[in-house]
């Protein structure tokens, strides 16, 4: 036998052992990519609903009543719309949280 030979098989040896880990799957990236930028749109829904809380509804146009109660839709579209277009930027952390968690559990 040569020595070439010899590292070969050593190194076939080396693979057979080493630990095989499997990449992600990609619905589990795609899936934790939604929920992130889903909990992020929350997220700034609440913080917009806190901004939004000091301004009262009576004005030149008289929304009233009217106003207030379809505030809270209008306010959950713009942090949706917001999330979807970027945010703040927490989506990329969450998702990246999300996915570790998930290695540890396989």
């Amino acid at each position: 036998m040569t020595a070439a030979t010899l590292d070969a098989g050593n190194a076939m040896m080396a693979l057979n052992n080493a630990p095989l880990k499997a990449p992600a799957p990609t619905a589990d990236v795609t899936k934790a990519k939604a929920v992130a930028q889903q909990f992020e749109g929350v997220f700034i829904t609440q913080m917009l609903g806190e901004m939004f809380d000091g301004i009262s509804t009576d004005g030149p146009t008289g929304g009233g009543q009217g106003e207030a109660m379809f505030r809270s839709l209008m306010i959950d579209e713009y942090g949706k719309q917001i999330a979807s277009q970027g945010g703040f930027g927490l989506s990329a952390s969450i998702q990246h949280e999300l996915l570790k968690v998930q290695e540890k559990a396989h």
